[in-house]
């Protein structure tokens, strides 16, 4: 890898802000790939220019901060003694799968570390500091701390309370409706609104449907548009049934990712969510139907929100959220609207108020 000059940025930016933001795009690079460890980017920087940068790939599979060093020495191994590297989170100081970060910084000389957020796994937690500290390397937390934390979103829940980092995603009519009048095409949203929301697919480790869009569908769940390439494991289907009754040639009873789908009988979605949390799923896509994605918000699990919005009146049908009325509105956070075409994206954060 060549060294290369951090982009063009505001004036008002700091050097450190400058090369975390190039650690966040490396960590973007593994988002969805990594379960159940977070994604993180690591980039190596000498009198400023980097010489090294790597993201974690997959659990199991070395650490940003390994990667980012291996690049330095093929780069330029002279440099590396006296480097600085920033990472998008703080270093883990543990062995787990892999040795830990702070033994391969040490030994690489490197004479001062820059991370984001902190650790939210209470073994690493603010230890590293200490380890560098003895060390005689210069320690900096908390640069770009509100990125950094954001893009570990999921991870933070996971590791905190055993849940999994809920999505939920809907396509309805502006008459809030899942489904058209008998007889026309099952699709509502256009083909870029679709792709759009397949491609939520590569975020999570699980997708879960009710058996009712199994049967009135015959989904696929799996990873296309382009995502099938990535590496990433094609995530649980997950299927929520009452009765159990599914139908044996569904595609995902059938497809080459059968073994990939497992079904719930009986079971509410609390009680899904707690068994999934334990098999190490960190983040799940709510994909329909309108009962699940009714309970969902009514029983404040929804972390994210995914809403496709097309210019079509329906007057039936399955409404987005079904099932008994919410006890209160939901109000959204950092809100982004986006066009599609003729269709409306509306992404945001559920913001979970007791006043409300």
């Amino acid at each position: 890898m060549h060294a290369r000059m951090p982009p063009p940025t505001d004036k008002k930016e700091t050097p450190d802000q400058r090369w975390m933001h190039l650690a966040l795009d490396q960590a973007q690079r593994g988002v969805g790939l990594t379960s159940p460890n977070p994604p993180v980017g690591a980039v190596v920087v000498v009198q400023g220019k980097v010489i090294g940068q790597g993201y974690h790939r997959k659990a199991g599979e070395p650490h940003a901060e390994v990667e980012a060093i291996r690049d330095a020495k093929q780069s330029n191994s002279k440099l590396l003694p006296g480097a600085t590297i920033y990472v998008t989170l703080e270093p883990c100081c543990t062995h787990g799968r892999t040795p830990p970060c702070t033994e391969a910084i040490k030994a690489a000389g490197l004479k001062r570390v820059v991370y984001g957020a902190n650790d939210p796994n209470p073994q690493h937690a603010g230890r590293c500091r200490d380890i560098f500290l003895l060390a005689g390397i210069e320690v900096t937390g908390g640069v770009l701390e509100a990125e950094c934390q954001a893009l570990i979103r999921p991870f933070t829940k996971w590791i905190t309370t055993g849940m999994p980092y809920v999505i939920a995603k809907a396509g309805q009519s502006l008459d809030g409706r899942l489904t058209r009048p008998a007889g026309e095409s099952q699709w509502l949203t256009n083909d870029a609104a679709r792709a759009h929301g397949r491609r939520l697919r590569m975020r999570v480790d699980a997708i879960i449907v009710g058996a009712e869009t199994v049967r009135k569908d015959d989904p696929q769940l799996t990873l296309r548009d382009g995502s099938a390439g990535s590496g990433k494991l094609q995530p649980w289907r997950v299927v929520l049934t009452r009765s159990g009754e599914i139908p044996p040639h569904s595609r995902i009873l059938t497809d080459e990712f059968k073994d990939r789908t497992l079904i719930m009988l009986g079971k509410d979605l609390p009680e899904v969510l707690k068994e999934l949390g334990k098999r190490g799923v960190m983040t799940v896509l709510i994909e329909g139907g309108g009962i699940i994605l009714g309970q969902a918000f009514r029983e404040k699990l929804v972390d994210e929100v995914y809403w496709y919005i097309a210019p079509r009146l329906c007057g039936g049908g399955r409404p987005s959220l079904a099932g008994p009325a919410l006890p209160a509105s939901i109000e959204l956070d950092h809100v982004t609207v986006r066009p599609m075409g003729d269709n409306v994206m509306v992404h945001g954060f559920p913001i979970w108020s007791e006043e409300k």
